[in-house]
């Protein structure tokens, strides 16, 4: 069986960035993807915009931190997870969200953000999680900022 995403979009804020307190790093950005859709009826073209909430565990949230702007553009592959969690006031809430296990940073950048541009040895990084490491469990969410989407 096969669970694999492959997404290439524009990051629409800051990633936010967490160190959980065994001092594992996470990240979690809000990807844009957009598709133009066509009616033939009406000859008309019409932008679709999906928004995906990634997450980056350990290298790839180092990168994310050094990196990634809103703005950025980024290509990720990863798995998607789903999960459920009971929000303050007690609700059930479900979410889904994409765990990264490559990211490469894209030619596109925030007004203002640094060029990453380089030599070759020294381009943006392009980092891979080993594909054998497990993913860890969805982060949890206690308060409806913490919400994975």
């Amino acid at each position: 069986m096969i669970n694999k995403v492959i997404l290439v979009g524009n990051v629409g804020a800051d990633p936010e960035i967490r160190t959980l307190e065994t001092g594992v790093k996470v990240a979690r950005v809000r990807l844009a993807t957009t598709e133009r859709i066509f009616n033939r009826q009406t000859q008309e073209a019409k932008d679709h915009t999906e928004w995906h909430s990634i997450v980056l565990w350990r290298g790839l949230a180092d990168v994310a931190d050094k990196y990634i702007r809103k703005g950025s553009q980024i290509y990720v592959e990863g798995v998607i997870r789903s999960n459920e969690w009971t929000d303050k006031e007690g609700a059930k809430r479900y979410g889904i969200e994409i765990v990264a296990n490559d990211l490469k940073l894209l030619g596109r950048r925030a007004e203002g953000a640094p060029s990453y541009s380089a030599p070759a040895p020294a381009m943006a990084p392009v980092v891979s999680q080993p594909a054998s490491a497990p993913i860890p469990p969805p982060i949890s969410a206690d308060d409806p900022d913490d919400l994975p989407f």
